[in-house]
């Protein structure tokens, strides 16, 4: 339980103050406390230290550069007060930045702070599932024989295949969102 409780506070330590190694501390998360115990840890410490590296860039640097750059960023403004979340949960969910650039650069918008909150924590969750669940296989390794295993090739593609599965699922919901306005037609 101690341990579960220290791990959880490095993690949140290492989150917020956007150091490297996330990936690597998600994997041993899964080797030491299992999936689910492991996943809970990492998707909670995870979106509590990113909401505290979002603080930390709204309370220290939005103020300056909203100053400076104001007319530039309106159109980004405007979009985070319309689209703000669903923007958020696909940087979340295709990790095609990393983690704590987005971190920052969210504390730089209009985007209310309970939002980013619970949608980094939904949008992260596949992924910290995934990583868990690698790191889960990798604890089990007995061998170097056993890097072939099935479980464990199963793991690694399926971080492989997620950034394609979370673009696939995203544009479905963007089609949804964009046709939920018009009633279908029967035929």
């Amino acid at each position: 339980m101690a341990v579960g409780f220290a791990f959880f506070a490095l993690y949140v330590a290492a989150t917020a103050l956007s150091l490297p190694g996330a990936a690597v501390m998600t994997l041993a998360a899964g080797a030491l406390f299992g999936l689910l115990a492991g996943t809970v840890i990492v998707s909670f410490a995870a979106s509590i230290g990113a909401t505290l590296a979002f603080l930390a860039s709204r309370y220290l640097l939005r103020d300056a550069i909203q100053n400076r750059f104001g007319d530039r960023l309106k159109a980004i403004n405007d979009g985070m007060a319309r689209d703000g979340a669903f923007y958020l949960f696909t940087l979340r969910l295709v990790p095609l930045f990393p983690f704590f650039l987005i971190n920052l650069l969210m504390g730089l918008t209009k985007i209310r702070i309970r939002s980013y909150y619970w949608v980094s924590q939904v949008g992260m969750l596949a992924g910290t599932l995934a990583y868990v669940n690698a790191g889960t296989q990798l604890a089990q390794l007995q061998s170097l024989s056993g890097i072939v295993s099935p479980g464990l090739l199963i793991s690694f593609a399926l971080l492989g295949v997620f950034p394609m599965l979370s673009k696939w699922f995203l544009k479905l919901l963007q089609r949804r969102r964009v046709y939920a306005k018009w009633q279908r037609p029967n035929r």
